[in-house]
């Protein structure tokens, strides 16, 4: 017989303790899909082929990135040594403040901005330093500079932005660069398809810029979960000290190439995109709902105090929607994806049907 124990159960590192916790409204998603800004139609022809040729036994075997990661800098004009392929851009993130970020470091962030930056920081000992946008949501550029310590040891800055959409001029991103030359300096291009602006050719050249780039927007290849993160090699070094030798799994690994070579592909959505992003744009102003400029594959879009009720309307009608009402300075507001020109179509329909029944339920009471 057992004898019972009382114990205490263990506990976590206190910063684990205080972790910001990120729950991702998932649950059931079969619908209309413009809450995540995923692709919302399909990967490449040619990664499906891929994918029907992956035999069972190439599943017994650990994955090998390295072949990839040179596919990959020849195809973003860098050396092998200047990326690293991870498990999507979270990881990325992850690995890259475990590398540079220790007590009495400063994470400097410009908000709102992806929710992940604070989750990550939070789980180091450095201290997050928010640099609020203005009401119009444009990079808070000069206040930015301004924040800038000795202890400043990363500033994160998503380009373009989610949610807003907005983004970062070269030029500014440099002169971040320049006034902060002992802090790394991370571009977060996961949009860089839909704004066509990057800064990964400066990579070497400005030493403390480190870009990240993602598959799962224009590529479609979201649920294989791979993204890259290109460096100086002197920097790039000790993030791979950091990065899991077999992270990258080997069905993303088969698929990467394949998704690079079909840049038919790749340009046809992406401009099926745009086109429907002018599009929605012109319904929205129509609708009279604020929106905030976007050079991304989604818009902001002001609600008001029924963000909730609108989103729950939205999904009824089949259409999916992202409220950001908790972001910094973004009270009533809600993303949307923007999707092929069909389903913006659809999506205008659910919109103006949601309005409607909004407007009505405030004209009873």
């Amino acid at each position: 017989m057992v004898e019972s124990v009382t114990t205490r159960n263990p506990t976590p590192r206190a910063r684990v303790q205080a972790m910001k916790e990120y729950h991702p409204p998932l649950g059931s998603r079969d619908a209309l899909r413009l809450d995540f800004n995923e692709n919302t139609l399909a990967c490449s022809p040619k990664v499906r082929e891929v994918l029907g040729r992956i035999s069972a036994g190439a599943l017994t075997r650990y994955p090998e990135r390295e072949p990839v990661e040179a596919v990959v800098a020849a195809h973003l004009g860098l050396a092998a040594a200047q990326v690293a392929l991870t498990n999507g851009v979270d990881e990325a993130i992850h690995v890259l403040f475990e590398a540079f970020l220790e007590a009495g470091d400063e994470l400097l962030l410009p908000v709102p901005t992806y929710t992940m930056y604070e989750v990550y920081a939070s789980a180091t000992d450095a201290r997050v330093v928010a640099v609020l946008a203005a009401g119009d949501l444009q990079f808070p550029f000069e206040r930015l500079i301004a924040a800038v310590t000795p202890r400043t040891k990363i500033i994160a800055i998503a380009n373009p932005n989610s949610p807003s959409g907005s983004v970062v001029t070269r030029a500014q991103l440099v002169e971040i660069a320049n006034r902060a030359p002992h802090a790394v300096l991370l571009v977060d291009e996961a949009y860089f398809h839909f704004h066509g602006e990057t800064v990964i050719d400066l990579i070497g050249i400005v030493p403390n810029l480190i870009v990240a780039r993602t598959f799962s927007k224009a590529y479609g290849l979201a649920g294989l979960r791979i993204g890259v993160l290109a460096g100086p090699v002197e920097l790039m070094r000790w993030v791979k000290r950091v990065l899991s030798p077999y992270s990258v799994n080997s069905l993303a690994l088969a698929c990467l190439p394949p998704a690079l070579e079909d840049t038919a592909y790749l340009d046809g959505y992406v401009s099926e995109v745009l086109e429907a992003r002018r599009d929605f744009e012109a319904a929205l102003d129509e609708a009279g709902i604020r929106r905030w400029p976007s050079q991304a594959n989604f818009i902001l879009v002001d609600i008001g105090p029924q963000h909730a009720e609108f989103v729950r309307l939205m999904r009824a009608a089949g259409v999916l929607v992202r409220d950001r009402s908790s972001d910094p300075g973004c009270d009533g507001r809600v993303r949307i994806t923007i999707g092929t020109r069909e389903q913006m179509r659809q999506a205008v329909a659910a919109l103006n049907q949601a309005l409607a029944t909004l407007r009505a339920g405030k004209e009873a009471q």
